[in-house]
């Protein structure tokens, strides 16, 4: 089979409808057809055998027993041979560079896995480059052999006043950013005790997403599902995908949101709420399966929407409810159903044949009507996005750290120190407020490998500021002399740091100074391995395999010092994602997010 390096452009349903009625008609020949299919319908919820698919200008035109009629001489025809065809797989909600990728690498990445559309918020770049890099992934975005729609990120900061990022996001550029022909709406709107206080901000970008007829995503990081959650819902966020129980789940479709369940790298948010479904019965065109964030590790070896699919089968959903669930309701819900999200006429024609419903094995990937993967190998050329210069210089110290930047004074004479320590929870987004009795050496506060608690640090980043915040954490398991330093640290993006040994520390940092950013791990006076991630200090532009592969060696590296954690990657990224409990960090101090509260790190010290 001849090598696709480029598809076409897809022309819109105005541009295509003529042609689309004369092959559906038999008028006009098509430009594929897809023969001997089990046809899965995800509008009726059925698998239709012997059935024929007909294509044109990168739509289907016909669905049904036999398109014989549809077949001229320069007809490509496929014999599915019996195999099922399914729509292609979509992803509601994810972010891109949580894949330290590209958009352009990312796609290449999951093509082969059956994904054909994603619903992404960049709100990790608007964070370091504000609108200009939005633009920059939106324009990225574009230019992809699959459907990649960008949501306006709605909150950078996150939460205003809790920490400093490169960039702030406004009203004015959310309204400007809906006119761009990409932007399919506002992303997760995360600063929700804004919109249950009816900030003018928050309402400001949701009332410009809504004029502009878009959809607004949510983020309610909170277990109170009472009056706070309905002042939530009632500000216009349309869906949530920060549930983790089955009642999260319940209470957001009773509510009218969709709930989106998901898998991810470090995620594992399905099979605690899908029982609202599987047990409790609930209408399943209200429920949305999508990844959130996917490591490129994850991407490579375990696959991206398949990997969550075949998860839900196997937690009890049936399977053609599952595939609902990752293709109809998800174009439903952004308003794209006669676009895309099934295999009917007019929508654009991306198509998967598998021979398993259950084990899903990709064998063929269809994007509008151009085989793109076969049985895992990408068929699409590379990457020509060009990615400017400046956009690879934004790690920006200030100076050069030392021992002492990562030294914490204890409190004049003390022998202990009473601390609060942010605790890890393997597999879940949050995190928990603990306390400890710590041993101070020399004056300075340590932290206790024995009680498994080390240090972490904030390093400023954006500003050149020489700015270090210090703490201590717990649950990452680290042993002996060691560090690990990341410039991907949700959502500022500022550098997290976490070790225990200082000096350790500052070669860490001072290492992705060099390489403007990434992720690195060092031990007993060496590094154990480096991923560069140059683009805004979150990305690269290399191929997805390139990346997993250094991805690999980090993992083994921190295997190496002692983390055993799943995806503990993912729970080091988000340290700093003040938006989400209990305790994080960022460039204020510790926060404490039950509150939204700067606290001190001393528990002695009166809050």
């Amino acid at each position: 089979m001849e090598k696709t390096t480029t598809t076409p452009p897809l022309k819109s349903w105005p541009e295509a409808a003529a042609r689309l009625v004369a092959v559906a008609a038999g008028r006009e020949p098509a430009d594929l057809v897809i023969r001997n299919c089990r046809w899965v319908n995800v509008h009726s919820r059925e698998v239709i055998g012997g059935s024929d698919i007909a294509i044109a200008e990168g739509r289907f035109a016909y669905c049904g027993p036999d398109a014989g009629h549809c077949i001229g001489d320069d007809t490509q025809v496929i014999d599915a041979a019996g195999q099922y065809a399914i729509p292609g797989l979509c992803d509601a909600h994810m972010h891109i560079e949580s894949g330290m990728l590209t958009p352009g690498q990312f796609a290449r990445a999951v093509i082969p896995h059956g994904t054909t559309t994603m619903f992404t918020d960049p709100h990790e770049i608007a964070n370091v480059l504000g609108l200009r890099g939005v633009r920059l992934m939106h324009d990225d975005a574009l230019l992809q052999p699959i459907n990649v729609f960008t949501q306006m990120p709605s909150c950078a900061p996150s939460a205003p006043g809790l920490e400093t990022t490169g960039y702030e996001i406004t009203p004015q550029d959310v309204a400007e950013a809906m006119q761009w022909p990409g932007i399919i709406g506002l992303g997760e709107m995360m600063n929700f005790p804004g919109v249950i206080n009816a900030d003018p901000k928050m309402l400001a970008e949701i009332a410009a997403t809504q004029n502009a007829g878009k959809t607004v995503g949510g983020h309610y990081a909170s277990p109170d599902l009472g009056p706070a959650f309905a002042a939530y819902v009632a500000g216009g966020p349309a869906d949530d995908h920060e549930g983790t129980r089955e009642e999260d789940a319940i209470a957001r479709v009773r509510q009218g949101m969709r709930a989106m369940l998901r898998l991810g790298s470090a995620w594992y948010d399905v099979e605690s709420q899908i029982t609202a479904v599987t047990e409790k019965g609930l209408d399943p065109r209200n429920f949305i399966l999508c990844t959130d964030d996917c490591h490129s590790g994850t991407l490579v070896n375990d696959g991206h929407m398949n990997r969550v699919v075949r998860h839900a089968i196997d937690c009890g959903l049936d399977p053609l409810v599952a595939l609902q669930m990752a293709t109809l309701n998800t174009a439903c819900h952004f308003g794209l159903e006669r676009e895309l999200g099934s295999i009917t006429p007019g929508r654009r024609a991306d198509v998967i044949l598998t021979d398993d419903l259950r084990a899903l094995p990709i064998n063929r990937v269809i994007a509008r009507g151009v085989t793109v993967a076969m049985d895992g190998r990408l068929l699409v050329g590379p990457d020509s996005f060009e990615w400017p210069e400046d956009v690879r210089q934004t790690v920006r110290m200030g100076k050069t750290l030392g021992e002492g930047d990562f030294a914490i004074q204890a409190p004049d004479g003390a022998n202990t120190a009473r601390v609060k320590v942010i605790g890890m929870v393997e597999n879940q987004a949050p995190t928990k407020l603990l306390h400890a009795e710590l041993p101070v050496i020399n004056g300075l506060v340590e932290g206790d490998e024995a009680r498994d608690i080390c240090q972490i640090a904030l390093v400023e980043r954006h500003r050149a500021t020489g700015q270090v915040v210090n703490a201590f954490v717990s649950g990452f398991g680290y042993k002996g002399r060691m560090a690990m330093a990341s410039t991907v640290a949700h959502d500022s993006h500022h550098m997290i740091v976490v070790g225990t040994d200082r000096k350790m520390m500052a070669a860490a940092a001072n290492r992705l100074g060099e390489v403007g950013g990434g992720v690195t791990v060092w031990k007993d006076g060496r590094e154990l391995a480096l991923v560069e991630l140059p683009i805004a200090g979150l990305m690269s532009d290399l191929p997805a395999a390139e990346v997993a592969e250094k991805a690999d060696r980090m993992v083994a590296a921190m295997l190496e010092c002692g983390c055993s954690l799943n995806n503990a990657y993912m729970q080091h990224s988000l340290l700093a994602l003040v938006v989400i409990p209990e305790l994080r960090i960022s460039d204020k101090g510790l926060v404490d997010v039950t509150r939204f509260k700067v606290v001190d790190l001393f528990d002695e010290v009166d809050e």
